[in-house]
């Protein structure tokens, strides 16, 4: 349908695909003017909280992991990282390289995902990374490649490279040898020069102007580039340890999703009740408190401390210190598989197999809280935990809940900036502007309606 000037339009799409989970998206436009904009998540919940409440302090680790079959590991890490904190240990050395090494392997194979099969048809004009294997067959089977080396990483240390079985409470079942391990370092270097030219390449598209203005939130530690963290930090002013999150953001139920939202409970100075009018759809939904995680934010916070050739890659991909164009989320990415290499490699020399695969413990009753930097963002876990070993309570702030209310509020402006292009052109932006994000909404079924509504 073409556009008509001060005329009723519908537009809709049946499916987007290339994101995870069921949802719908609807813009309305009225006599030429954006009303309201929803991404609106219909898919039943999935109740993990619940599972978890009445099981022992070992099995979060296994459950969770069932959460998603692209970044189990994540749900591993915060998971053991808040039962930990309960507990009371500290895994450190050679223990925590192993789980830093791990880590590498899910950003590098989740992140290829994303770029490769998910991202990279919407900047090439293809549907589907099938149709973009015709005209572009050598960068899908780099991708493939680079992917596939990171899922040797999750096989030798997890068991498998899909939910992993061998990361429990304190460790690991079991820690590989230093034999075991020298033979990934050459699989490592390979991949390393791999993803230096899918940097190159994914740099040079062409990207659409949207310079966001969200606050930035990312798991801090001291040294590193975010995986395993001490402490949250966002461009807003935030330092906090881990267990103070709950005291400054806040999940909160919407009409439109069956997913939370989230907001900085800081920054939440307004609210829906502050809105003069009510058909304000922009006042109403967009109010102080939305923030973002992930790459954008990793990179904005953290740049300086990206590897060697991570950093010059990022140069010469013109991101500068930071990055605030949603947009160019896939050049950051890219850089960031980069410094998940370079890391891994400095791992595997620097690996010294320790005594114990796990760290002891004596069962406590407790809270603990525990965040990691998942691919796509910060991911929050908090356990409470009785007498007996068992849980009684169990909290999950996913990253892509975090981001929902920034996704609505960057389609809103997209397309507001854009009411002049025609129906497709239109249609096919805004599914970007999701895709940008790489929103995870089940970490199931990919589908997503888009219904766009001009009267």
């Amino acid at each position: 349908m073409t556009h008509r000037a001060g005329g009723s339009r519908r537009l809709s799409t049946g499916a987007l695909a290339r994101v995870e989970g069921e949802g719908a998206m609807h813009i309305d436009i009225r006599d030429g003017e954006l009303v309201d904009v929803q991404l609106n998540i219909y898919e039943p919940p999935r109740f993990f909280e619940g599972f978890l409440r009445g099981r022992g302090l070992e099995e979060p680790v296994d459950i969770t992991a069932r959460i998603c079959g692209i970044c189990p590991v994540a749900y591993q890490m915060s998971a053991c990282a808040a039962i930990e904190d309960a507990l009371g240990i500290t895994v450190d050395g050679p223990l925590r390289a192993l789980r830093h090494l791990l880590y590498c392997g899910e950003w590098i194979e989740s992140h290829t995902l994303h770029i490769h099969m998910l991202h990279a048809p919407d900047f090439l004009g293809v549907d589907s990374v099938i149709e973009m294997a015709q005209d572009h067959r050598p960068e899908v089977e780099r991708g493939l490649e680079i992917k596939k080396i990171g899922n040797e990483v999750l096989s030798l240390l997890g068991g498998r490279a899909i939910h992993p079985i061998n990361v429990r409470v304190g460790g690991f079942y079991r820690v590989p040898t230093v034999a075991e391990l020298q033979p990934l370092r050459e699989r490592l270097l390979r991949g390393r020069d791999l993803a230096e030219e899918a940097v190159d390449w994914v740099a040079g598209f062409s990207f659409a102007d949207l310079d966001i203005d969200h606050e930035f939130v990312a798991a801090q530690h001291p040294t590193d580039y975010p995986f395993l963290a001490e402490r949250i930090e966002s461009d807003g002013g935030v330092d906090i340890a881990v267990a103070d999150f709950p005291d400054h953001f806040e999940e909160h139920q919407v009409p439109h999703s069956t997913a939370l939202h989230a907001r900085h409970l800081g920054h939440a100075e307004a609210s829906t009740d502050d809105a003069d009018d009510a058909t304000d759809a922009a006042a109403v939904r967009f109010e102080p408190g939305n923030y973002l995680v992930g790459p954008l934010a990793r990179y904005s916070l953290f740049s300086e401390r990206l590897s060697a050739g991570a950093r010059a890659a990022a140069d010469r991909a013109g991101l500068g210190p930071t990055c605030r164009n949603p947009f160019q989320s896939i050049v950051v990415r890219a850089v960031e598989v980069l410094h998940a290499y370079e890391t891994a490699i400095k791992l595997v020399d620097g690996y010294e197999r320790p005594d114990l695969a796990a760290v002891p413990y004596d069962v406590r009753p407790g809270t603990g809280h525990g965040v990691t930097e998942a691919p796509r963002g910060l991911l929050y876990h908090r356990y409470q935990i009785d007498e007996n070993g068992l849980l009684s309570d169990a909290v999950i702030v996913p990253p892509t809940s975090q981001n929902q209310a920034t996704i609505e509020h960057d389609l809103w402006h997209f397309v507001e900036a854009n009411l002049d292009l025609d129906d497709e052109s239109l249609r096919r932006q805004a599914e970007v502007t999701i895709r940008n994000h790489d929103p995870c909404i089940s970490c199931a079924t990919h589908f997503l309606d888009l219904t766009v509504s001009r009267t």
